[in-house]
């Protein structure tokens, strides 16, 4: 943005003007200053909390440097190395805030990432507003739609991002923070008590074979399989096989409605659906069971995943303003290609997933 907004800038861009422009114009560029306003607060505000995270990272750092230091007084202790008063409660007590801390810490980073997406797209909705502006033209591989959806399009890329972060962060980086941690304390008893090395070492094989589970989920929604090379419901085949493998649970397809007759841009949304829709029964929904089915219904193409999991109460979440990244991405998804998208679930009833491409998208 070209010169931060303040507040009485703002104001005397709206209450000075010529008399005699055009209300239009004047109610315009009213509406610009007022954005810029928004996007330079929201800018100062995160630049603040920005600031408290990285103290609070730092303190908590500070705090897990003097974990590692008790707990290995407390290991000399135990093994008569040296003597010592109240090592091994300080030792729980610091494990305990260290472990709170960095829950905390996770929560920290996703509330700042969402403010970072918020100002960029508080700055990219201020350019969109320029007369003339050709920032969303500019783009090569942004594709030729009305300008509403280009927005949406980037807002799109730039959450499915921060997205992946927060999952990379919260998922397999912070596994191998912990794997790091318990590798320390490993070599730490094979010195004082080694016979209880055996279960440390089975606790860190799980872990790290956790983690590699979630890096393949990534990389299987990074690059799925070529739609060229295996086609819509062979890619669908495929995610549902690797999912398969992950979950554990059984997932069957039935892959009733012709591909052939969908769109390549529609195809791509339909197999991204299947795969977030999979990767929501993997991470949260306990089911022994999933489906993914298609079938042609009326004057739609129609997609179906089903599970018997846990679900949730969907009114609730949309109440509070807190649908998760994975059902904004499929919801935008659809937008761009002009299908309906629908979430039904309720506790203990399990979900179902619906995405209906109209027969203009999905051609018979």
């Amino acid at each position: 943005m070209t010169g931060p907004y303040t507040s009485p800038q703002m104001s005397a861009e709206i209450e000075t003007g010529d008399p005699g422009a055009d209300p239009f114009d004047s109610l315009y560029a009213e509406a610009k200053a007022a954005l810029g306003y928004a996007a330079n607060t929201l800018r100062v505000l995160t630049e603040r909390y920005r600031e408290a995270y990285h103290a609070e990272l730092t303190s908590w750092h500070t705090e897990h440097d003097e974990l590692e230091t008790t707990e290995l007084d407390a290991l000399a202790v135990s093994a008569g190395l040296e003597t010592g008063a109240g090592t091994p409660a300080r030792s729980g007590e610091l494990r305990r805030t260290v472990t709170v801390g960095a829950s905390a810490l996770g929560e920290r980073s996703t509330e700042l990432s969402r403010l970072e997406l918020a100002v960029r797209g508080l700055e990219r909705t201020w350019l969109f507003m320029e007369r003339g502006d050709a920032t969303l033209q500019g783009d090569p591989s942004i594709p030729d739609l009305p300008d509403d959806l280009r927005m949406r399009l980037v807002e799109a890329r730039e959450a499915e991002r921060v997205r992946l972060a927060q999952e990379v962060h919260d998922g397999p980086a912070q596994a191998l923070s912990n794997a790091i941690f318990q590798a320390d304390y490993i070599e730490r008893l094979l010195e004082t008590d080694p016979d209880t090395v055996r279960p440390e070492l089975r606790f860190l094989r799980e872990s790290l074979r956790r983690g590699l589970d979630d890096v393949r989920a990534f990389i299987s929604q990074l690059r799925p399989p070529l739609l060229a090379e295996l086609g819509l419901n062979g890619s669908i085949e495929e995610s549902v096989a690797t999912m398969r493998a992950l979950v554990g649970a059984a997932i069957e397809t039935e892959l009733a409605a012709p591909s052939q007759g969908l769109s390549d841009e529609a195809q791509v949304v339909v197999l991204r659906v299947v795969q977030e829709a999979l990767q929501n029964v993997r991470r949260h929904a306990e089911a022994h069971h999933a489906r993914v089915r298609t079938q042609l219904d009326g004057e739609a193409w129609t997609l179906e995943v089903t599970d018997d999991g846990r679900g949730f109460d969907v009114d609730a979440v949309t109440a509070r303003g807190r649908l998760n990244f994975g059902l904004q991405f499929m919801r935008d998804r659809a937008a761009l290609i002009g299908a309906r998208f629908e979430v039904r679930s309720r506790p203990s009833g399990g979900t179902l997933v619906r995405l209906d491409i109209p027969v203009g998208t999905a051609r018979r």
